[in-house]
């Protein structure tokens, strides 16, 4: 029982830094800020705006 009590603290003390802190979360929501922009500008410049028209105006102009 000794042995079985030891181990469990083992890992308490190994398990102890779970979980981001706040600055990390922080990063990562600029990250994640950053990288929609970076979609958005892609998405909205005229190269992708003009296919993806093009693609949903064939697509509604299919015969059925």
């Amino acid at each position: 029982m000794k042995r079985m009590s030891a181990w469990w603290r083992a890992r308490g003390a190994a398990r102890s830094d779970a979980g981001m802190t706040t600055s990390e979360y922080a990063m990562g929501t600029i990250a994640a800020a950053a990288f929609a922009a970076v979609l958005y500008k892609i998405v909205t410049s005229g190269g992708v705006s003009g296919a993806l028209e093009s693609v949903i105006g064939k697509a509604l102009d299919a015969p059925f």
